[in-house]
């Protein structure tokens, strides 16, 4: 049962969230109110986009509006994993017996901004795994809780790009939502660069602690969702691994981390948009940044110029007709 001092609390620091993150961030309300949700969720996030559209000043405004330890590390092909996760030293102790001590990596904080992670190789990108979803690092057998909350925020260039290794399957799933930063209208560059002009550091001020933040994650958790709601949620998911007509455009199925990540973030949007209940909407909303970076495309899909969101798009317009996903 959901308590209604809680969601009140939830929706007074939701609104001091935004109204921070707007003395930073100009225009892209949509992927700011996905960013939050996904912080919310407890979910990383994966942001595309060419360079200077504002990624990483939305990172740096956020580690500080929820007062949050921040690292950036910026990926190279010539970056190592324990430049990530820390190593071991030799430490002379009492100038008679050396002992090993560990020396914990940038990777030992809140939020962890991995820029153009995927400049990385392979080894290099795959520091990030045991993180990213058990929020612990293990080294030489021996396990290292980090610290909660904790947060991956990867930026990736357009694949296109030179120099670029696309991240592997297994890491992508462990992102909820891929974000895809578009350049910004004449507007708001004009209000971009009057804002630079006065101060080009984020202004954005502690609003919400990371016990808070913690706090709303949970309070999302209690969230109502109906049962057709629910199918219909559920049934989306499983078409990548089910429907011969979405089949057909996919290389492989997907893994039950999606519906997971649906579900969870669709409550949070749901208090966002001041109601009780997950709706339809909520899910066809939120299934796009879910799934766009879960598909991988064929190649009758991929001569069709067809994008992942395309094939999302078709998705929900099956299941929408099934019966098994609810009437609507």
């Amino acid at each position: 049962m959901i308590d209604l001092n809680d969601v009140q609390q939830f929706n007074d620091l939701s609104k001091k969230i935004f109204q921070e993150l707007k003395k930073d961030f100009i225009g892209q309300e949509e992927i700011v109110e996905e960013v939050i949700i996904a912080l919310i969720s407890s979910g990383n996030i994966l942001l595309e986009g060419v360079p200077g559209v504002g990624k990483t000043r939305l990172v740096r405004s956020l580690s500080q509006l929820f007062d949050l330890s921040f690292v950036r590390i910026q990926f190279t092909p010539d970056l190592m994993p324990n430049d990530i996760i820390g190593t071991n030293l030799i430490i002379n102790e009492n100038n008679s017996n050396n002992i090993f001590q560990f020396k914990k990596g940038p990777i030992f904080n809140n939020i962890i901004l991995a820029d153009e992670i995927n400049r990385a190789n392979a080894k290099t990108q795959s520091a990030l795994l045991e993180a990213m979803q058990e929020h612990r690092v293990s080294v030489n057998g021996i396990t290292y809780k980090i610290d909660e909350p904790f947060f991956v925020i990867a930026t990736q260039n357009p694949l296109d790009l030179v120099s670029t290794y696309p991240l592997p399957e297994a890491q992508l799933d462990r992102f909820m939502f891929k974000l895809i930063i578009k350049n910004p209208n004449l507007k708001e560059v004009k209000e971009i660069v009057n804002m630079t002009q006065i101060n080009m550091h984020e202004n954005a001020q502690k609003v919400c602690s990371k016990e808070e933040l913690i706090k709303m994650g949970e309070v999302a958790k209690n969230v109502f969702i109906a049962k057709p709601v629910l199918n219909y949620a559920l049934s989306l998911c499983s078409m990548a691994n089910t429907n011969k007509s979405i089949k057909q455009y996919l290389t492989q199925g997907i893994s039950p981390r999606a519906s997971q990540a649906l579900i969870n973030s669709s409550k949070v949007l749901a208090l966002l948009k001041g109601r009780y209940n997950v709706s339809y909407s909520d899910i066809d909303h939120l299934i796009y940044p879910i799934l766009r970076h879960r598909l991988k495309l064929s190649f009758e899909a991929i001569t069709n110029n067809y994008t992942p969101d395309d094939i999302i798009k078709l998705m929900i317009d099956i299941c929408a007709k099934n019966k098994n996903g609810g009437n609507r």
